[in-house]
């Protein structure tokens, strides 16, 4: 009978990703989990340019000069069960989402949080869309964070866990 060799690699998860909202309003920063997150997409996206020469021998040839960033998540909209109070970090990005100058901007970081080398943070202007829905649905919300300015890698601020499998068989 032959022992099983382990898996040398398993697919990611796409629920891996912790998003974090800086909700201080001095300098310390105070991280708050955005919580009910049912989607998410970072997305950092190039813009480039053509820098074609005569060198180029009829080759097209391109340069990114710009870079542009974002993060997409829909969330299950949350309400307190006794008091029917919305959820404090969701209503910090609400708010944001209403607000002009320096309050529109919402500071956040998101990561893997199994402790992978995948953790970055930067500030970011709110769009905040309700999905809407018939009487049988739940509230969710769409929110899109575009970048003002970098978006910079940090150190994971999670511990190291290794991924949970599922035991399945050989």
């Amino acid at each position: 009978m032959s022992t099983p060799t382990p898996l040398a690699e398993v697919t990611a998860l796409a629920r891996r990703y912790r998003l974090e909202i800086n909700t201080s309003t001095t300098g310390t920063p105070t991280w708050l989990l955005l919580p009910g997150i049912t989607e998410f997409a970072p997305k950092v996206e190039p813009t480039q340019q053509e820098v074609t020469t005569y060198d180029a021998e009829g080759w097209v040839e391109r340069a990114v000069t710009m870079l542009a960033w974002s993060v997409e998540a829909t969330v299950s909209h949350r309400a307190h069960a006794v008091t029917g109070a919305f959820n404090p970090t969701q209503e910090f990005v609400r708010k944001a989402s209403l607000s002009f100058g320096a309050a529109s901007y919402v500071h956040l970081r998101y990561y893997d949080r199994t402790g992978a080398d995948d953790a970055y943070e930067g500030r970011a202007l709110v769009q905040w869309e309700p999905d809407g829905g018939g009487p049988d649905e739940v509230d969710t919300v769409k929110i899109t964070f575009t970048g003002s300015g970098p978006l910079s890698p940090i150190a994971n601020p999670a511990p190291v866990t290794p991924p949970k499998t599922n035991g399945g068989g050989s």
